[in-house]
């Protein structure tokens, strides 16, 4: 009698016999069998008899509500995490009480912040809600009591945040808070060419790095997003291309410190906004991110011609804290105030009419009243425009927390003053009768404007006329407030249009091809490819087993040979025992 190992089979599929059940059988059959649940006690019998068994939740059909809190580079992370979701089937609602799941994307810089995340946690638990939570909060203290038994995506896992939030409609809890890495080597968080949906269809938000160089002592957001880590250049440069190719006509470089950009894989910042701006379309404009004062001063002459093209916004956000040495010592900020007044200098020399905005913490642990003071008088100086003045909340886990506090009335009192400062003098008054070229891109809060932005990202309100919006045109100056001009278009100025596409629709998704968009409208199943960068709308028991295709690439073909291999062993036992029994 032959040996199993003699046994020739042209193909697979002989394995399986005529009286097998078929897959789509087995398929039906599945859907038929529904776990026994033992009854233990009467809380978890109620949590039974309200929930259907998690087999039988079909994923990628529920309606998903995401809120997010913070910065930009937050806001960049909510797009994504949105189009993923939107580009698997769950449909995005700006309605709360309609969703299934509340997808809440945090922010650890103040408390306040944090305090509205968790009233958010505990609105959405009273109200039955599914709940995922991301942001730099649970990255930073994933343990705090009231996270526990939740869903966490991490930072640098945005790209995962399908799979998470599919268990988590089945009941389960899952966590991802690991780094992105390569080789070892520490990377800028997930892919910049995933699904999203922009808040704004008109402005792409780029992260051109994650992390920082420094160790400030009040900063929790270090916690979270870590040291620095840089995206390549041709990457960047590449979702440019592709944002202006989707009606984009406004692009924000983000960051925790823009200024760090490419200490860690051998560039810098110039290196790379010399490559964006030869991408950027008449019509269409660049805004610097955030940097801090001593990254930017080895670079002050290239920026300065940098801030000068006309596609790049005369605009630079440099935090200076406090004007006080021996204060900006004890936050380990690695400037002093006379770095801060150079960069400031030079580039209002070089850039004429420049935008320069700044922060302030009022009330760090050890400031005096002089060192208030000096701080008062920077900004009698220079007259911000543009001032985030924040009161000192002292982080939980950072150095600034265990230092003696100042009294909260008087934190608060040097708070008052200095906003009572910045709001005694009006920026924009000598601007009035001036004409500006401005770029329309929103609409105002009161819904009665459009916003729009001069060369030097002053903020212009125009009247709502659905022409404008996207455009770039030249308006008359005609009245102008604290934080805003008010200007009338120029019946006989040229308008530019920037992009060589339509804008995307409001909630439309970004990223997808052609090919997938005809796709899902003739309803037909999408295949895709190893490197495609399309999402599978694929019906996965595990979070494990399922790979998406803007995620580990090889991974279907890994999933691949272990069946293969696990199928040859069936064989060889199947066949073994038949010789045996002979």
């Amino acid at each position: 009698m032959p040996a199993a190992c003699e046994s020739v089979l042209e193909d697979i599929e002989d394995i399986v016999s005529a009286e097998d059940l078929k897959p789509h059988d087995r398929q039906f059959v599945r859907r038929n069998v529904f776990p026994k649940v033992r009854k233990r006690n009467s809380q978890k019998n109620a949590q039974t008899d309200d929930e259907p068994p998690s087999d039988s939740i079909i994923p990628g059909v529920q309606k998903i509500w995401i809120r997010t809190w913070g910065c930009s580079h937050n806001n960049s992370d909510g797009e994504y995490m949105a189009g993923q979701l939107a580009a698997y089937g769950y449909k995005i609602t700006d309605n709360s009480d309609e969703a299934d799941l509340w997808l809440l994307n945090s922010c650890t810089v103040k408390n306040p912040a944090e305090d509205h995340f968790r009233n958010s946690i505990k609105k959405a638990q009273e109200g039955k809600k599914k709940v995922v939570l991301a942001g730099c909060v649970p990255q930073a203290q994933p343990r705090q009591e009231y996270l526990k038994g939740l869903s966490i995506i991490g930072v640098q896992q945005i790209d995962r945040v399908v799979e998470v939030v599919e268990e988590t409609i089945k009941g389960h809890s899952v966590r991802l808070l690991g780094q992105k890495k390569d080789n070892g080597k520490r990377l800028g968080g997930a892919r910049l060419d995933l699904p999203k949906i922009r808040k704004n269809p008109l402005i792409e938000i780029i992260s051109i790095n994650t992390g920082c160089l420094n160790a400030c002592t009040y900063c929790k957001t270090k916690h979270a997003r870590g040291d620095l880590a840089s995206y390549p250049i041709e990457e960047l440069v590449d979702r440019a291309k592709q944002s202006f190719q989707e009606g984009v006509c406004e692009i924000w470089l983000t960051s925790e410190d823009t200024g760090a950009y490419g200490r860690d894989i051998g560039t810098d910042l110039p290196t790379l906004l010399w490559k964006l701006v030869e991408v950027i379309p008449e019509g269409a404009m660049l805004r610097l991110g955030m940097t801090n004062p001593p990254y930017i001063l080895e670079h002050l002459e290239e920026m300065a011609k940098i801030l000068n093209h006309p596609r790049v916004y005369a605009f630079l956000h440099i935090p200076v804290q406090s004007a006080s040495d021996s204060v900006l010592m004890d936050m380990k900020r690695e400037y002093c105030v006379a770095d801060f007044k150079q960069v400031v200098d030079f580039l209002k020399e070089k850039v004429p009419g420049i935008t320069i905005a700044t922060d302030i913490i009022c009330g760090f642990p050890g400031e005096t009243d002089e060192d208030f003071q000096e701080t008062m008088k920077l900004v009698e100086l220079y007259r911000f425009p543009s001032l985030f003045i924040n009161q000192f909340y002292p982080r939980p886990g950072t150095p600034a927390a265990k230092m003696p506090q100042v009294p909260a009335a008087v934190k608060k009192q040097r708070t008052k003053d200095l906003s009572q400062l910045f709001h005694s003098y009006n920026p924009y008054d000598h601007k009035v009768g001036e004409r500006q070229r401005v770029l329309v891109t929103e609409e105002s809060f009161d819904s009665n404007y459009y916003v729009a932005h001069n060369p030097f990202y002053e903020q212009v309100l125009v009247p709502k006329d659905p022409l404008l919006m996207g455009k770039m045109v030249e308006v008359n100056i005609y009245e102008a407030g604290k934080h805003f001009m008010k200007g009338q278009p120029v019946s006989d100025a040229r308008v530019h249009t920037a992009s060589i596409s339509r804008p995307l629709a409001k909630g439309e998704v970004s990223g997808l091809t052609e090919e997938f968009r005809r796709s899902a409208q003739n309803g037909t199943k999408w295949k895709a490819q190893p490197n495609a960068e399309i999402p599978v709308k694929a019906r996965l028991s595990s979070w494990m087993a399922l790979q998406l295709p803007w995620q580990q690439e090889g991974g279907g073909l890994k999933i691949l040979s272990v069946s293969l291999a696990l199928l040859a062993v069936l064989v060889m036992f199947y066949y073994g025992g038949m010789k045996t029994e002979l």
